[in-house]
């Protein structure tokens, strides 16, 4: 009988550990150490671990010798889902989705089922945290009809194989990976040892079979998946469906793919009848846009691929407090920080008596250095009660010297921008002259935020 021992495993990075401890030494995360218990077989003799060569399941192969036709990519009726997925669903893939509880990772991944049953083939829904009248309630809530679309509520992994030897799904969807367990592991389900079996043995489920699989994770506080690092490194593609829960916007963001580009970004709505995609992105986050307000920019940014427009909207106080405030929704804190000092040094704003609030309009985050100039002609804006002209957008990113750097992908923001109906965009100046520029916008170079505001708020 093989014997026994537990070691403790971090949840949050994999740390292993002989002992408990109170607090991760490599994450410096609390409380995250879980015991794992593991089998100590004894090792087999050089001889018996020497196989024939005709036992073996894998040969070497030449480079030059093996096709590198995989097979055709599954299309999803969903361009948003597509874009993300690079272009569509690759046989023998999985996948991995994670968000926060209640973003709507079980309402899309239903309708996606829904629409895969009936364009693609036999789809297997599997449940271990609700019933089957739950998700039926859910899918007549949709208006879901798909006679290919099978449910099943079932946290055992080997009886979970049992059914998809039986019905031969085409798409299988766990939801969630947290909930599996399988017998052979004396473990709770959700813990390392759990988590890291079950995703393995599903990924070598998919790779046999062509079977294209997606996993459903929940996430920490931090916003990470939760389980074991391990995870992310087995699946194929990752995606996080962010978004306020107030606002009806999400944005489905791939974080990893080995089949397509990362941070790429699908963008939905959440309705009535699901989870809806939105075609022109950029039009739905300036559709309520108040023009010549004081305090409004346009920021052109890029989410992987795409370009898109948001509106920034700074506010600047009198502060009452001996030191200002500084608040951030939707960008990074530090990055706010930086662009209200270099304001302050280098064109002589009076931010330092002042409370800053910045906030994205849409829910969305914005993480590209690109946005920099309108967050300060939006912060420009509000400090000197001006409103920023409405044919304005704006691209670059502003340096510690107060000049504003070049950014990429320059003709794909100006060619958005021109299909909103922009007229003038103020870009960084370059030394090369920039090639397709589109038609009925007027390109405005400038070398540094001095320039910029003269033009974006001109006194």
């Amino acid at each position: 009988m093989a014997k026994t021992r537990s070691k403790y495993v971090c949840s949050n990075c994999g740390r292993q550990s002989p002992s408990f401890l109170g607090r991760c030494p490599s994450c410096n995360e609390f409380n995250t150490m879980q015991e794992v218990i593991e089998e100590i077989r004894k090792p087999a003799s050089a001889k018996q671990n020497r196989q024939p060569a005709h036992t073996l399941r894998s040969v070497p192969q030449r480079l030059s010798e093996i096709s590198s036709d995989a097979g055709e990519r599954l299309y999803v009726p969903v361009e948003e889902f597509n874009r993300v997925l690079g272009g569509g669903i690759v046989p023998g893939s999985i996948v991995l989705i994670g968000g926060e509880p209640g973003a709507g990772k079980s309402t899309l991944l239903l309708g996606i089922s829904a629409l895969l049953a009936q364009t693609i083939g036999v789809v297997l829904y599997v449940s271990g945290e609700e019933s089957k009248q739950q998700i039926k309630m859910r899918a007549d809530r949709l208006s879901l009809k798909a006679d290919d679309l099978f449910l099943l509520t079932e946290t055992n992994l080997g009886n979970i194989f049992e059914q998809v030897q039986q019905i031969d799904p085409t798409i299988l969807i766990i939801d969630s990976i947290q909930t599996v367990y399988t017998e052979e592991l004396e473990s709770s389900p959700g813990l390392v040892g759990q988590v890291r079996e079950c995703a393995m043995r599903l990924q070598n489920l998919a790779k046999s079979s062509g079977i294209s699989v997606f996993l459903v994770g929940h996430v920490t506080k931090d916003g990470s998946i939760a389980g074991p690092r391990v995870l992310e490194h087995i699946v194929d593609t990752v995606l996080y469906l962010e978004g306020d829960p107030f606002q009806a916007f999400r944005l489905l963001r791939s974080v990893k793919n080995r089949f397509g580009a990362t941070s790429e970004v699908g963008v939905f709505e959440m309705q009535g009848a699901g989870m809806v995609e939105v075609p022109n992105p950029s039009e739905a986050f300036l559709a309520e846009r108040v023009i010549n307000a004081p305090g409004s920019a346009i920021a052109v940014t890029m989410e992987g691929t795409r370009p898109l427009l948001v509106e920034i909207q700074a506010l600047t106080s009198p502060t009452s407090f001996g030191n200002p405030r500084r608040t951030p929704n939707g960008v990074d804190l530090n990055r706010l920080l930086l662009i209200s000092a270099v304001m302050s040094k280098r064109v002589g704003l009076k931010l330092h008596e002042q409370d800053i609030f910045v906030n994205v309009v849409g829910g969305l985050k914005v993480t590209e250095p690109a946005s920099d100039l309108a967050m300060a002609m939006a912060m420009a804006s509000s400090y000197y009660d001006k409103a920023i002209p409405a044919d304005l957008a704006m691209m670059g990113e502003v340096g510690l010297s107060g000049e504003i750097r070049a950014v990429g992908q320059i003709t794909a923001r100006l060619n958005e921008a021109a299909k909103i109906g922009f007229k003038r965009a103020l870009v960084p100046r370059m030394r090369r002259k920039l090639e397709d520029v589109p038609a009925g916008i007027e390109i405005i170079p400038v070398r540094n935020v001095a320039e910029a505001l003269n033009i974006a708020v001109p006194k």
